[in-house]
């Protein structure tokens, strides 16, 4: 009889664990910098009642845990990213968030909201997470600006002369110039960028 309760038990509360889902977003991508929310929206429990864990797995290491959080006076973070990174819930919505402030490129990492199961500390049930990105944003194309110079008036038919074209401020530094001279024939200048593949 004991046998039988036992694997009904069980069976009960694999159907209750099977109602509880973290939804996640596949992925998000920051600046350096920058501040970036990730939302963890969850059902099959009262988000209000329960402990939620926000974890991340940094590419080639294992998981690293950044906070537990019940309410904004229960909750425990991390020494590392205390600082920078705040939890929340929208109960009324049922979103488990993490803010997160002041990016670094070394916060890329799968993001993981998980909820405590079968007492403190333990985390059974999980989101299937988020990969974050913290990588540079594009710069915006900046046209340059363009000053002539020319040179003095020689009386000497045989002299040579030259004008000289300043471009400068401009945004890649990749640039291409024509230059006319009265009915000369035109000139075709092109300098290729000189920047580091980061910059």
């Amino acid at each position: 009889m004991s046998t039988i309760f036992f694997s009904l038990l069980l069976t009960f509360l694999s159907c209750v664990q099977s109602q509880i889902i973290l939804t996640q977003k596949v992925a998000e991508t920051g600046r350096p910098g920058g501040t970036l929310t990730l939302t963890c929206k969850t059902s099959g429990f009262n988000l209000g009642n329960d402990w939620m864990q926000w974890i991340r797995q940094v590419p080639g290491q294992g998981l690293e845990w950044l906070l537990e959080y019940k309410s904004s006076s229960s909750n425990n973070y991390a020494p590392g990213v205390k600082a920078r990174f705040t939890a929340s819930k929208d109960t009324s919505n049922n979103i488990f968030a993490l803010e997160m402030k002041n990016l670094k490129i070394e916060d890329t990492a799968i993001y993981y909201c998980a909820k405590r199961s079968m007492g403190r500390g333990i985390y059974r049930t999980a989101g299937a997470g988020t990969q974050l990105t913290v990588e540079p944003g594009q710069k915006s194309i900046v046209k340059p600006k363009l000053s002539a110079f020319y040179p003095p008036k020689s009386s000497s038919k045989d002299a040579v002369q030259a004008a000289v074209c300043l471009a400068s401020d401009f945004f890649p530094k990749d640039i291409s110039l024509q230059l006319a001279f009265g009915d000369k024939p035109k000139a075709n200048v092109t300098r290729p960028s000189v920047l580091k593949p980061d910059e």
